[in-house]
This record gives structure tokens, sequence and C-alpha cells, in this order.
């Protein structure tokens, strides 16, 4: 029963707020990305090609200049900005087989 009028005040559930900050209704809050812009389209990819291969290049953070392969799902094209949540892993490379069983 306490427990309800706790909630019901909104003085539970909220160990993730830090002591001192006022939760405001409706903020948006985002995570840390970095941008990084295509520089070449590879090919699609994907079981019925809903993804697409990029190469781009890191402008900002630790891998700044790093050139990436990546696959992003979505309309893009050459010289956009795409924001990476990672810098660190990169997408397979694409096989010139065509994907369906056979060779590797």
């Amino acid at each position: 029963m306490e427990d309800e009028k706790q909630r019901k005040k909104g003085n539970v559930g909220k160990k993730f707020q830090q002591k001192g900050q006022e939760e405001v209704k409706g903020a948006v809050r985002f995570t840390h990305a970095v941008p990084a812009k295509i520089e070449e389209i590879i090919d699609r990819t994907g079981s019925r090609g809903e993804a697409i291969q990029v190469r781009c290049r890191v402008l900002e953070g630790r891998d700044e200049k790093k050139i990436l392969r990546r696959n992003v799902k979505g309309p893009v094209q050459l010289g956009d900005t795409l924001m990476l949540r990672e810098t660190e892993f990169e997408a397979r490379p694409l096989n010139k087989g065509g994907g369906r069983g056979g060779s590797k």
C-alpha cells in the first residue's frame, strides 16, 4: 500500500537520476555519436537487399580520418553524414559470388 502511494507521487524508480537534477518531462537524451562522411557506396547487402554497404571516413574523435566499411539501412548518397555510436567494428566485405550457395 505504501509503495503504491510512493509510485503515484513519483518517488520510486528514479535510481538512475543524479542527485540535484530535476527530471524534465519530455526531455530528449542522446547517446554519444561520432560523425562520419560517406565516401563510397559499395553495394546492397542483406538477404533482400535492404541494407547498403558504404565506406565512410570518421570526422572526429579517437579514430579521426579512419575509413570504415559499414552497413546502412535506409536511403543514403555520397557526401551524407552518418552518426556512428561506435567506430571499432567494421562490416564484413561483400563476396563477389552473388550470395547464393557454392564457393566462398
